[in-house]
């Protein structure tokens, strides 16, 4: 555990408020949710809750079966990072951090599809691979992170099929985050 320096008192409410810096630092959005950790030392951890990071072994099973329909690498993501991929290196891609791009296309709760002639999206940061399509997990009208899939080393587009798989996907994972 890192020490910051950082002192804050708790309030009236039994409130204390993460400063800012730390916030900005780990992505820590107004209205997100936080687990609540503690130790016998007496320490009292916040760690950010990953509601899709629940659903691990279902997103990891679900990358593969996209992966082996599609023979196109598959990343899933939670709201900050990569939690489940298939078709590349789990070494590679497993809890690097979701690009600025990809954090838009989850805000605009809209998909991607990457065309000839139109922008690139680069989905994770570190990650030299860019996207053919990306659809935002919405289960219970809140975004909990993305189904990408990227494109080929050779650059071809995406289909219409692989676009519907990955839009299919996304689904799916949100209906498992209502249930």
């Amino acid at each position: 555990m890192k020490a910051t320096g950082i002192v804050r008192r708790i309030d009236d409410l039994g409130r204390v408020v993460i400063p800012k810096e730390i916030r900005r630092t780990m992505r820590i959005r107004e209205g997100d949710p936080l687990e609540i950790y503690t130790d016998t030392d007496g320490e009292v951890i916040f760690k950010k809750y990953s509601p899709i990071g629940e659903l691990s072994s279902v997103t990891t099973q679900y990358a593969e079966v996209l992966y082996r329909g599609t023979n196109l690498p598959v990343i899933i993501t939670d709201r900050d990072r990569v939690i489940s991929c298939a078709g590349i290196s789990k070494k590679e891609a497993i809890d690097r951090r979701v690009s600025p791009a990809l954090e838009s296309v989850m805000e605009k709760r809209t998909g991607f599809v990457a065309t000839v002639d139109g922008e690139r999206l680069r989905p994770v940061e570190g990650l030299e691979r860019e996207a053919g399509v990306a659809y935002p997990i919405i289960g219970g009208g809140d975004v909990s992170g993305v189904v990408v899939l990227l494109l080929n080393e050779n650059g071809s587009m995406p289909t219409q099929t692989e676009t519907k798989l990955t839009q299919v996907a996304a689904s799916f994972l949100g209906k498992q985050m209502e249930e």
